[in-house]
């Protein structure tokens, strides 16, 4: 089963990641390292990368056939999605040890959500 596995960050969490020493940094991209190999090697990493700042996306609408693309505003929310990975594991227990080791779950939030099969629509 796989699991979309969101991290996100608000200004608290944004806050302490600034005030971190360069080492405690380091610190925390190794973590990030360590379970990026320890994922792939299980075989359950299908995708990760972390997120460019919220303000360099683009919101995508289309209406009455045209697409009209531009900044935000986007969703006014205090949480900004930081990043993901798409894992492969056997049972949602699984997939919330593995991102129970993301550092964001201890000072902003990471999400843990099942995909769903939507091909049982299609002919």
């Amino acid at each position: 089963m796989k699991f979309l596995v969101l991290i996100y960050r608000n200004a608290a969490s944004h806050e302490i990641w600034e005030r971190m020493a360069d080492d405690e940094k380091r610190a925390g991209l190794r973590a990030y390292e360590a379970l990026n190999r320890d994922l792939a090697e299980s075989g359950e990493l299908v995708a990760s990368s972390s997120l460019a700042p919220p303000e360099t996306g683009k919101r995508v609408l289309v209406r009455e056939g045209q697409v009209v693309a531009g900044d935000g505003p986007f969703a006014e929310v205090k949480e900004q999605l930081a990043g993901f990975y798409v894992l492969e594991c056997d049972s949602v227990e699984r997939a919330v040890e593995c991102a129970a080791r993301i550092p964001e779950a201890s000072a902003g939030l990471v999400e843990v959500r099942p995909t769903q099969d939507l091909s049982v629509f299609l002919p």
